[in-house]
């Protein structure tokens, strides 16, 4: 077997089992799509290490699922993050018109300042590190974080439909 095919089997496998916890869940599929679409776009934000705190929020105010919304956030792990921060980058330096490319961004050096900027309140290296680099990835989510959002909130909707229909065509066999 070829390492794309088990590449894919392994992520469909992640896909079934994800789905099966979110049917677990208590709650209407809408809610529980939501919940998990907004966990999926808050990781394409710039605030690493809050996006389990801005999911819940967001969920919180806007009566979502917010275990759903947990479990989202899984979208934004190891191997996907520096896609996003590319991605949100690149777009956000393409929204605000900038003349030239951006310049290449250790993302580990970028984190660890913005790290030591917040906790000793350095507002100066906020302002001459990360600003100019924080700023583009903030514009670029925001397209990121919408589209995600509705993709994600309409393949979870139907995958949950689907799954409780096929419950209840079992159901159904069963009693007869």
């Amino acid at each position: 077997m070829s390492l794309l095919k088990k590449t894919g089997l392994k992520l469909y496998k992640i896909y079934q089992a994800t789905i099966r916890k979110l049917k677990g869940l208590k709650g209407s599929n809408q809610s529980i799509a939501k919940g998990f679409a907004t966990g999926a776009a808050i990781s394409f934000t710039p605030f690493v290490g809050f996006h389990i705190l801005l999911s819940l929020i967001i969920t919180k105010i806007t009566k979502e699922n917010s275990i759903a919304a947990t479990l989202g956030t899984i979208v934004g792990n190891p191997w996907t993050f520096p896609f996003i921060w590319y991605l949100t980058l690149h777009l956000g330096h393409f929204m605000l018109g900038a003349n030239t490319a951006p310049i290449p961004v250790d993302f580990k050096e970028f984190f660890k300042k913005l790290f030591h900027a917040i906790i000793s309140l350095d507002f100066n290296l906020f302002i001459s590190d990360i600003w100019p680099i924080f700023l583009p990835m903030l514009i670029g989510c925001i397209p990121c974080y919408i589209i995600v959002w509705m993709l994600t909130t309409k393949l979870i909707e139907k995958a949950l439909y689907t799954t409780s229909k096929k419950g209840e065509q079992n159901d159904t066999r069963t009693r007869m």
